[in-house]
């Protein structure tokens, strides 16, 4: 055989190597990239046990002490809500969120528009039941604050404005700063009339906490697989990969023409 076959066939070996070596390295990319894509967008049901073993070696007292009080206009007893739109909708989407959840801002971010439009409409009426998962996954309060500072907004029908500018000004998940009622106070800051004595003596006496404990059990209860969890009409949307804001308008324009 000649020098130059004998290159030739090196050389061929080599290619193939080097291709082999390529869809190797391919492969573990994507199985990368489909582990990191379930931890992002996924918190399952281990995180919702995380919840209870991590709540267990805490002082939660400031959670259950006094009586459940219930923001103004406040839905159900067993799932409590904030409700916002008009009664009569024919269509209802029912959301579990977490303001220190970044998936929840992802999807506020959205589908925010669309929705905004679409309960002005008076077409869609939105049913929010406020969470506290992250506090019992990462530590801390920042859910529970943040959500009995919502719940204090809707006490003088604010909630909507101040839900927007939590999602607008969400820390890091690892970092706990809706803990601070001074930082929940001074978001109200950017809510024209909200930031009253009255809303600040609620955030700071954590009037609602009691309140929220009481949805957060109501999600656990509900054996949901993370936040953001969306329900329209009763069915899951958020788990429907084929879900827009486009697609979501159309459904409600649907029925509400029905």
């Amino acid at each position: 055989m000649s020098e130059k076959n004998r290159a030739g066939k090196r050389t061929a070996r080599e290619r193939l190597a080097d291709e082999r070596e390529k869809q190797k390295a391919a492969e573990r990319r994507r199985r990368t990239l489909i582990v990191a894509s379930s931890v992002v967008c996924v918190l399952g049901l281990a995180a919702v046990i995380g919840v209870v073993a991590a709540n267990s070696g805490k002082d939660d007292s400031s959670d259950k002490a006094g009586p459940v009080v219930a923001p103004s206009g406040a839905l159900g007893e067993d799932a409590p809500a904030i409700p916002v739109g008009k009664d009569g909708a024919k269509s209802t989407l029912t959301v579990w969120e977490d303001f220190r959840c970044p998936a929840c801002k992802a999807f506020e971010a959205a589908y925010r528009p669309t929705i905004h439009e679409l309960t002005g409409a008076g077409k869609l009426r939105v049913e929010y039941h406020l969470a506290t998962l992250i506090d019992g996954n990462m530590g801390g309060s920042g859910s529970r604050n943040a959500a009995n500072a919502a719940a204090c907004a809707q006490d003088v029908g604010k909630f909507p404005a101040y839900h927007d500018v939590l999602y607008e000004n969400q820390p890091e998940e690892t970092d706990d700063a809706f803990a601070e009622n001074s930082k929940l106070i001074g978001l109200a800051a950017k809510v024209d009339g909200l930031d009253t004595p009255a809303f600040r003596t609620c955030v700071e006496d954590g009037t609602h906490n009691s309140w929220v404990a009481k949805s957060d059990q109501a999600f656990q209860n509900g054996h949901f697989g993370g936040t953001p969890t969306v329900l329209f009409n009763g069915k899951n949307i958020y788990a429907d990969q084929s879900m827009t804001p486009a697609k979501l308008k159309q459904m409600v324009e649907e029925a509400d023409q029905g």
